[in-house]
């Protein structure tokens, strides 16, 4: 069954890697500071890695986008399959770690086409994965484009998604439980689209 989904896998990466007929509706920004987490009835996310890339990519509110490194100054790459969506973070939120957060934005992955580094996508969190890395509690959101003409996995909610496309939900799990390597990550549960809304409202910045 692992060798089934990581073929698949595989075969997504390469499709939401291909030159994509909406590549060029993406909104870019270059300071996220100014975009808002939530826009009406949507979340706001910036994107740093697109889909189908390995190479890892953060922003720096000094250097803007810049690729991640190693402790020995070397380029941080995933050695593992590439990013099967398009992986952000949420502009106007803080993981405060007084509050047990792990000091960054909440990181969403976004199931589309590729998008490039720097779009801004507006999005339906249809659900949150919560990992285990290095014995703290690593929350990823899953949603799906706002535009119906950017989604390629229509699913409305997190019971849709795990119902209707429970290899896609699958094949994402275990990609976070590999990409870093083998034991280095550990899946606790997934939770609802409102339990991801709540992430957001919880850590959104009061402006």
């Amino acid at each position: 069954m692992r060798i089934v989904l990581l073929t698949c896998l595989l075969a997504l990466c390469h499709f939401t890697a291909c030159d994509s007929p909406q590549g060029d509706v993406y909104q870019r920004i270059s300071n996220p500071y100014e975009v808002a987490a939530i826009n009406d009835q949507h979340i706001n996310v910036v994107i740093e890695i697109p889909a189908g890339s390995n190479h890892k990519i953060e922003y720096d509110a000094e250097a803007g986008f810049v690729n991640d490194k190693n402790d020995d100054g070397s380029t941080r790459i995933i050695r593992f399959l590439p990013y099967p969506g398009n992986y952000g973070f949420i502009p106007g939120t803080y993981m405060d770690t007084a509050r047990g957060g792990d000091g960054d934005a909440l990181d969403v992955l976004v199931i589309s086409e590729s998008a490039p580094t720097g779009s801004l996508i507006p999005v339906i969190p249809i659900g949150a994965l919560l990992l285990r890395d290095r014995g703290e509690i690593d929350t990823k959101l899953i949603a799906i484009p706002a535009d119906e003409s950017q989604q390629i996995l229509p699913a409305t909610d997190f019971l849709d998604f795990a119902i209707n496309y429970d290899a896609a939900r699958q094949i994402i799990e275990n990609w976070f439980l590999n990409y870093k390597g083998r034991d280095m990550v550990e899946i606790i549960r997934w939770e609802d689209e409102h339990y991801a809304w709540e992430e957001v409202r919880k850590w959104k910045v009061e402006e």
